[in-house]
Formats: C-alpha cells, sequence, structure tokens
C-alpha cells in the first residue's frame, strides 16, 4: 500500500507542467497535497509505530522530519494561486523532498519491516486501507473536484472521476466497502 501511495504521488507529479493551465495545475497540486497529507498520517498513526515495535530504525525520525517539512510545503501552496512567483518552484521542492523520502522508505525502511513484520503486514495493511477510508470519506467531494480539475477536459477522466466520485458516496453514506463482511476465519458472513 504505502508503495502505490508513492507511485500515485510521483505520477501525478509527472503530469504537472508549470505552463499548464492555472485549474490543471491548482488541480494536480491539491490532488499530490491531499494524498500526501493521508499517507503520512497513515504511516505515522500504523505503519511507523508497528516498524518501532520491532526495531530502532534511526530512518523513522528522519521519515517524521521530512513530513513535517512536507506539511510545511503543503501549507505554503495551499496558500498559495497558481500564478505566485514561487509556486513551480515550491511544488519542484515538494516533490524533490518527497523523492528523497520515497527513496530512503522504499530501499530500507519498508525491506525492512517486510522481514521484520512479515506475519504481520496483512493485518497492518488492513487497518491502514481502514484508516484510509475515513480519512478519505470526508473529503470525497473535494478530492472529486481536484481530480476534475487535474484531468485537463479529457472527456474519458471526467466520466470516470463521476462513476468514482459517485461509488465514494455511496461507500461513505452506506458504509459498505464493496465487499461482504468476514469473520475471523475470513469467512463471508
Amino acid at each position: 500500500m504505502i508503495r502505490l501511495d508513492h507511485t500515485h504521488v510521483l505520477s501525478t507529479f509527472h503530469q504537472y507542467k508549470a505552463g499548464a493551465p492555472r485549474r490543471v495545475k491548482k488541480g494536480l497540486v491539491n490532488t499530490m497535497c491531499t494524498a500526501l497529507e493521508i499517507h503520512a498520517q497513515l504511516e505515522e498513526e500504523i505503519f511507523y509505530p508497528a516498524v518501532r515495535a520491532v526495531t530502532q530504525n534511526e530512518l523513522i525520525a528522519k521519515s517524521l522530519e521530512e513530513h513535517q517539512e512536507m506539511r510545511r510545503l503543503i501549507g505554503l501552496l495551499r496558500q498559495m494561486e497558481p500564478e505566485a512567483r514561487d509556486y513551480d518552484e515550491t511544488v519542484a521542492n515538494l516533490m524533490r523532498d518527497v523523492m528523497h523520502h520515497v527513496a530512503d522508505e522504499e530501499t530500507l525502511v519498508i525491506p525492512e519491516a517486510e522481514r521484520l513484520l512479515a506475519d504481520e503486514l496483512g493485518e497492518l495493511g488492513m487497518r491502514m486501507t481502514k484508516r484510509r477510508l475515513q480519512l478519505v470519506g470526508p473529503r470525497s467531494g473535494e478530492i472529486a473536484l481536484d481530480m476534475g480539475r487535474a484531468a485537463s477536459g479529457n472527456v474519458l477522466a471526467l466520466t470516470a472521476l463521476g462513476i468514482g466520485a459517485v461509488g465514494l458516496l455511496m461507500a461513505q453514506r452506506t458504509g459498505h466497502r464493496g465487499m461482504p463482511a468476514r469473520d475471523k476465519r475470513g469467512k463471508a458472513a
């Protein structure tokens, strides 16, 4: 799940162009910022404590510091308009920090977690997924709007966005997560 988050943010960043229309730039940046905020919260609440419980990996403290710097840059971007002189540079600085963070995490932290927490990874993934749904739910409208802005007029993307937004809203209202309830042994209830 962590690697998928990294891929999502980096692929969104690669769509960012300094000369893009204001609406597209704002949508892409907001999409990246929201994804990073949710990702950091998941790591801090669930993943990092699990890693710390089995090892004294000094990279966790470094990762937490990097999260704070990312939050600072996200705060700046959320206050700026795409036309601002420093907007593109601030986006580039955020993504430079993200790429450095991703490199450390994917080459050092995650492999160690996979080795030391092999038996708990499935449970950690389920907890992170459940928490992600809780964090995304209240922001689903904002996420849908930002994705629509970032789509740059692509009709197919807008259609998929609309379908996804309706699905998110329905899941939020009904509490349905798209899978049947399961008992402790994993059998359908």
